[in-house]
Parts: structure tokens; C-alpha cells; sequence
């Protein structure tokens, strides 16, 4: 049975290219002033690799670079290796706030969904997973892309903020080696440079947001997804 371990709720999610130098001040302000996330370990950070989803005609990928307002995309996601514990996330965005659901699957649903199978919807799937294959068989939505990145989180109780700096952001086409711990990667953004995401339920505190504005700051609504997506295409940085 799937299991189903998050609250869904609509949050305001904001994105940041960062270069070196901003990456490294930023990182340090929060460090300062915020407690690190609970699931970290001694070194501050921990590793994602998630496995996104689309359709024939790249729909997600268009939309996003067309910064289309309301959109949903899928993905599965692990962390630091662990298949023990596999997440199967959509997340969409409407009215300029996003919305997560993640729910649990099974190693065996994982590699179903890996190798493009659509199977039949049973009673104790949840709604995420039902979603999914309904886009699957209408729309031949099929894994795309592997993504792969360092993050440092940072969380603020009041607001519900939290601040994460990815870093490493990498990419690579080899879906059938999802699970294993050896894969081959590319990076897609030159050393030392990350995304800053800065997300907040009800408000934003001033001191987060003073702390974390520089004058040169670029806002984006790419996302990761599309940032491999893309150099897939055009190739990767060299490092």
C-alpha cells in the first residue's frame, strides 16, 4: 500500500540563480541567523535525486520556460541514496503559489514507473499515484530526466519559512540506473553557483528578508527541472 506522509498546502516559492560569490555570502548569512533543518546531518547538507516526469510534446518544459502560471509536474524523489524511502511528489502551481503533495511508493511501483509501465489503478493508490498514471495513458507522460543536487536547508518556525541553497546541480538520461548509487552525472551550472528557493506559508519575517537581499540577485522561474532539461540539449558546463 502507498502511503501517504505530507500535509498538501499552497505556499508562496520564490527562485534564485546565484553565482559563486552570492551562493557563498547568502549561505553564510542564513547560517547566522537560522537553525539548519532537522534532517541534515553533521555536514549541514544533504543529497536529492529526483526523476521527472513528461508528455510527447515536453509540455512541462515549455511551460515552464513560457512561465505559464498554472502548471503541475511530477516526480520521484530520494534522498541521500536511501530506496528505502521513495517519494512520488506533484506539485503545481497556481495563482503564483505552489502546492506539494508527496506520497510514498513501493521500490516495485518505482520501477514500474521508471521503465514507462502504466499499471492498473487499484483502491489503495492514492490520489497522486492515480494522477499520474491518468496522465500517463492520456497523455504518455514518461520519465524524462534524472536531477541530482546538494541541499542546505534552513528553517524558520515563524511563517513556516525555509530557505534551501542547491548546489552541484547535475543531470543525467540514465533512468533505468535511478536507484543504483553509481550514476553517471552532468553538471548544468558552473562551479560554485546554486539556486537559492526561498519558501513561507504566511509571511516572511523582515530579518530573513533583509538578510537575504543583494542588489544584483536574479529572480528565475526555471526551474531545475528545465535547467537539465535544457543542457541536455545544448550540453553541459564544463568544470
Amino acid at each position: 500500500m502507498t502511503e501517504k506522509y505530507t500535509e498538501a498546502k499552497y505556499r508562496h516559492e520564490y527562485k534564485y540563480v546565484c553565482d559563486a560569490m552570492q551562493n557563498a555570502v547568502l549561505k553564510t548569512r542564513a547560517r547566522a541567523i537560522l537553525k539548519r533543518d532537522e534532517h541534515v546531518g553533521f555536514d549541514g547538507f544533504y543529497r536529492i535525486r529526483s526523476l521527472y516526469f513528461d508528455d510527447l510534446e515536453d509540455r512541462c518544459y515549455y511551460e515552464n520556460e513560457g512561465g505559464i502560471g498554472e502548471r503541475d509536474k511530477y516526480r520521484i524523489r530520494i534522498y541521500n541514496g536511501n530506496i528505502s524511502r521513495i517519494a512520488l511528489e506533484k506539485k503545481s502551481k497556481v495563482r503564483g503559489m505552489t502546492l506539494k503533495t508527496q506520497n510514498r511508493i513501493s521500490e516495485e511501483q518505482c520501477r514500474q514507473l521508471m521503465g514507462g509501465t502504466v499499471p492498473l489503478v487499484s483502491e489503495d493508490m492514492t490520489d497522486c499515484l492515480k494522477q499520474l498514471l491518468t496522465e500517463m495513458r492520456m497523455k504518455n507522460m514518461r520519465p524524462k530526466v534524472i536531477v541530482e543536487y546538494v541541499r542546505y536547508p534552513f528553517v524558520e518556525r515563524n511563517g513556516n519559512v525555509r530557505i534551501t541553497f542547491d548546489e552541484a546541480i547535475s543531470s543525467s538520461n540514465e533512468i533505468g540506473r535511478f536507484l543504483e548509487q553509481a550514476l553517471i552525472l552532468r553538471p548544468v551550472m558552473e562551479r560554485g553557483c546554486g539556486v537559492l528557493e526561498v519558501k513561507w506559508d504566511e509571511y516572511l519575517p523582515d530579518y530573513i528578508k533583509n538578510a537575504l537581499q543583494m542588489g544584483n540577485l536574479s529572480w528565475s522561474s526555471f526551474s531545475k527541472y528545465y535547467l537539465c532539461r535544457r543542457y541536455n540539449v545544448y550540453g553541459g558546463i564544463r568544470v
